[in-house]
């Protein structure tokens, strides 16, 4: 996902103009960090349509505009655990840390594209259909977007769009470690989706759906969590 074209282009400005919106966890014990946030200000006018299919790179690409609009919420970009940290409810700090940042600097609503955590164990399943997946007590399979719906959030629509990936066939192979002789669609390790590889252009495409989260202090009236659509949920 480092790969990225918006990502590569505009997550150094991230870094240096919104640090005081970059955390860490620090384990004192082993004297190093263990998990790293990322967020950023948005324009969003609560309106779940106007929510971009573009998701994660929509937003960087408006708030790195020539004339950004103010901002009015929070998105999350990323939370990035340390493997042997994980499942010891660090990402739920971690969520609400961010958001009590947000509320510090005047922002009371987190969004968030979120990247579910198992989806690439699915990747011929459609994104919406996936998000229909729930588990015998009726939290959702998955367990990113069970973590955020634990804290409040509301599962609002898909961004089919939120990040695009493009390289040549020789990166692809690289970046998967996988063989692409022809073009064609692939499913290859770690991918959401799959990609396609067209030869003749020696180019890869991957394009990431995402799925809009929004934890509201005053909830989404019109949203029902574990339903979305390209609408109100």
């Amino acid at each position: 996902m480092n790969e990225g074209s918006v990502l590569k282009r505009l997550f150094g400005r991230v870094v240096a103009e919104y640090a005081e919106f970059l955390f860490y966890a620090w384990d004192d014990e082993r004297e190093e960090v263990i998990g790293v946030g990322h967020a950023i200000p948005a324009a969003w006018d609560g309106d779940i349509a106007n929510l971009p299919d573009g998701g994660f790179d929509a937003v960087l690409e408006a708030r790195f505009a020539q004339e950004p609009a103010a901002p009015t919420v929070l998105c999350a970009l990323g939370i990035t655990i340390a493997p042997e940290c994980r499942g010891q409810g660090l990402s739920t700090r971690m969520i609400e840390r961010m958001a009590e940042i947000g509320r510090a600097h005047g922002l009371d609503t987190l969004i968030a594209p979120v990247r579910p955590t198992l989806k690439h164990r699915y990747p011929l399943t459609p994104i919406d259909r996936y998000l229909s997946w729930r588990r015998p007590d009726g939290t959702h399979l998955d367990p990113w977007l069970r973590t955020h719906e634990r804290l409040g959030a509301d599962i609002v629509k898909v961004a089919p769009e939120s990040v695009r990936v493009s390289g040549t066939v020789a990166e692809w192979e690289e970046w998967t470690g996988v063989a692409l002789p022809e073009s064609g669609t692939y499913v290859v390790p770690g991918a959401l989706v799959p990609i396609e590889i067209d030869r003749e252009q020696d180019e890869g495409v991957y394009v990431e759906p995402n799925v809009w989260m929004v934890h509201s202090p005053r909830g989404l009236p019109n949203a029902r969590p574990g339903r979305s659509g390209q609408g109100v949920a």
